[in-house]
């Protein structure tokens, strides 16, 4: 039996007034949907919006194709506070996220000077020929801000609410962190997780009756292994620490009248 929430800070309890930003994240690339790259951006932005009090509504993967990206943009920025896109803005023929987040607001993608002048200067302090693919990277949409790439000196920008980003691991983490205390912060959700023996064939009905009596509270079954042995994680998330423990100590219940074992 494990929990993951653990005494909390009056100012990090459930506030009814507080807003709970929203959030999508744009995964662009053909290398994603041919399975050629295997994604680990999506795990490393969630986990950081969770802790922040956002709620991540969407996730999508689209390829490198000009209308769908900028449909996909126009409908997540409007539906949701923030819209985080990886790939795209490196130098060769097929970064095309910083043309289609220009088209999708409507403006032009000129060479911005601040970008310039980082990346000319990472080049030159590296002996790198400063050619044009090179300084493509350096066409931010116009009325866009620059968001810092301490890696490898291209930048990232954030237009209105729409961040975009680099796709390589490594560098979309720089990104991110160094955009995070911008983002409005919201309710933070916590977890409590009970592990046991049965199966979700057995903990289906009483679970289910739980999560009518905890309504504001997501309820989850998750079954896997531990070593050979057949293992179900139940998994609880919400706003209200207290109530949290008040579910934990439930689930521990119905596991144990149904003839189960908590691990």
């Amino acid at each position: 039996m494990s929990s993951e929430s653990s005494d909390t800070p009056d100012s990090l309890r459930p506030d009814a007034n507080r807003t709970q930003p929203t959030a999508a994240v744009l995964l662009i690339g053909n290398e994603l949907l041919s399975g050629r790259t295997q994604d680990s951006n999506l795990a490393y932005i969630a986990k950081a919006l969770v802790a922040r009090g956002i709620r991540l509504q969407e996730a999508r993967v689209i390829a490198d194709v000009p209308d769908a990206i900028i449909s996909a943009v126009n409908e997540l920025r409007r539906s949701t506070t923030y819209l985080f896109t990886t790939g795209g803005i490196g130098p060769t023929h097929d970064d095309i996220t910083a043309e289609c987040i220009a088209s999708a607001f409507g403006v032009e993608l000129p060479v911005n000077a601040e970008a310039e002048a980082i990346l000319l200067d990472y080049f030159k302090a590296r002996d790198i020929e400063p050619n044009a693919d090179r300084l493509r990277m350096a066409r931010i949409p116009e009325g866009a801000a620059l968001v810092d790439n301490p890696v490898s000196a291209a930048p990232g920008f954030r237009m209105d609410n729409v961040f975009v980003f680099a796709g390589v691991p490594r560098i979309m983490q720089s990104m991110l962190d160094s955009v995070l205390p911008q983002l409005a912060s919201g309710l933070v959700m916590h977890s409590v997780s009970v592990s046991c023996n049965l199966g979700e064939g057995t903990v289906a009905s009483a679970f289910r009756e739980l999560q009518a009596r905890y309504p504001s509270t997501e309820l989850g079954s998750y079954p896997g292994k531990d070593g050979k042995l057949s293992q179900l994680s139940l998994v609880a998330r919400g706003p209200d620490p207290d109530e949290l423990q008040e579910l934990r100590l439930a689930l521990v219940s119905m596991i144990t009248d149904l003839g189960g074992q908590v691990l």
